[in-house]
């Protein structure tokens, strides 16, 4: 399996036989941009673009749901694995409408997957395991599994609960991508607005990557997007996820958008 880092919180995986994956695939960030202005750092297309047969989405906020990246990147019999429709109307699912009308706008064949819910397609075993949305919008992440190697997605989560659940179910992950950048946001459609993170922070995912039994993480959500006061970062999210690791002797590897990642040598049966 080849993995590589994407913009923002995007990934894309190869495997042996050369199928691809791509989760949470940002190439623009549409209508956001009149928030918090052009990305910080690039946002690559995956290698596969045009064959890519599985797309998943952690949830529906356009930053982590880009439907005309997604469909310039799927195969024609592609498909997009993704969270349910969220409830209610108005400012209440303001958020999510943009990548819910592209998605429809572009033709894209949609599968909702529930929680701890597994999709077999090729080499790729996809299971969905809790999330928890800082938006309160529906959110899973994802565990992956082919040729061996088990990830795990987080897309922007909050800290929960379910992590011991997901290594106990799924079994140990061998390398987990963890958002880091502990955003606070201040957005229209959410008021009033919280002064805490709506996403994990560096101490937070490294915890997580703990909990998992990860033998690598992999900061992600970080970089691209930082606006204060719409949408703030931490200082130094990797570099501040580098060190908590050290300390809580977990190993992080930070990736540059566009580069590989370096995988472990796979765990013995």
């Amino acid at each position: 399996m080849d993995i590589r880092r994407l913009g923002f919180a995007g990934i894309e995986i190869t495997s042996s036989s050369g199928a691809s994956l791509v989760i949470d695939l940002l190439e623009d960030l549409g209508s956001m941009t009149q928030f918090v202005g052009p990305p910080l750092e690039p946002l690559p297309p995956p290698r596969a673009s045009g064959s890519v047969g599985l797309a998943l989405v952690t949830h529906l906020h356009r930053d982590h749901t880009d439907p005309a990246a997604l469909a310039a990147a799927l195969s024609p019999d592609g498909r997009v694995l993704r969270p349910a429709t969220a409830a209610g109307e108005g400012v209440e699912t303001a958020g999510l409408a943009g990548a819910e009308h592209g998605l429809v706008k572009h033709g894209l064949r949609q599968q909702v997957v529930a929680e701890w819910e597994t999709v077999e397609d090729g080499p790729f075993r996809v299971t969905a395991v809790p999330a928890s949305d800082g938006f309160g919008d529906p959110q899973v992440s994802w565990v992956v599994e082919a040729d061996g190697v088990r990830i795990l997605h987080a897309g922007d989560t909050m800290m929960h609960g379910a992590w011991w659940l997901v290594a106990s179910r799924l079994g140990p992950i061998d390398v987990a991508f963890l958002p880091v950048n502990g955003a606070v946001a201040d957005l229209p459609h959410r008021q009033p607005a919280s002064p805490l993170p709506v996403v994990m922070d560096p101490r937070q995912a490294v915890t997580a990557a703990l909990l998992l039994r990860t033998r690598t993480m992999v900061p992600i959500h970080y970089g691209t997007i930082h606006a204060p006061p719409v949408y703030g970062q931490v200082d130094n999210p990797a570099g501040a996820a580098v060190a908590v690791g050290e300390e809580l002797g977990v190993q992080v590897q930070v990736v540059a958008p566009g580069d590989e990642v370096a995988l472990p040598t796979p765990a013995a049966a």
